[in-house]
């Protein structure tokens, strides 16, 4: 499946766009739309990007958690599953989605389940190596629910 235009609205909007390096809620330098800046990769701390430009590393970024959702997902699911998913893995990363007890369930055909594995992922490492709660993470957490509830129309 491909990524859909509703997906990635939904993702920018998740992700909120900061034209300057910031830290996210793990305390990883990040520019636009969640773009990790890592070295080598052509961004730098100092940089200031354009929408245009964070959409083009956006989409760069996104194909990482589309391959692994397309290679992962052995059952049947609809788009909004599909893009809720993506956007999902995204932000955990493709280790911790293909190790998910999220995709088991998607696979097993039990998306009731599912879609409450996305609310089990609302907290970082803080500084003291704890986890803790995220408001932010959580409110993420339960657009990407609604999303996965979401029945698709004709």
């Amino acid at each position: 499946m491909d990524f859909s235009d509703n997906g990635m609205a939904r993702l920018k909007v998740l992700e909120g766009f900061r034209s300057t390096a910031y830290k996210d809620s793990g305390g990883k330098l990040t520019i636009g739309y969640g773009h990790l800046i890592v070295p080598g990769d052509g961004t730098l701390a100092g940089d200031i990007l354009e929408e245009v430009q964070a959409t083009g590393l956006l989409k760069q970024d996104i194909s990482k958690a589309v391959k692994a959702v397309n290679e992962g997902v052995t059952s049947n699911i609809n788009q909004n599953q599909f893009d809720s998913m993506v956007i999902f893995t995204y932000n955990v990363g493709v280790g911790n989605f293909l190790s998910s007890t999220l995709l088991r369930y998607v696979n097993a055909g039990d998306f009731n389940d599912a879609s409450l594995e996305f609310l089990k992922w609302d907290k970082v490492h803080n500084a003291q190596g704890m986890f803790v709660e995220v408001a932010g993470l959580k409110n993420r957490r339960l657009a990407e629910q609604s999303l996965f509830l979401t029945p698709c129309t004709a």
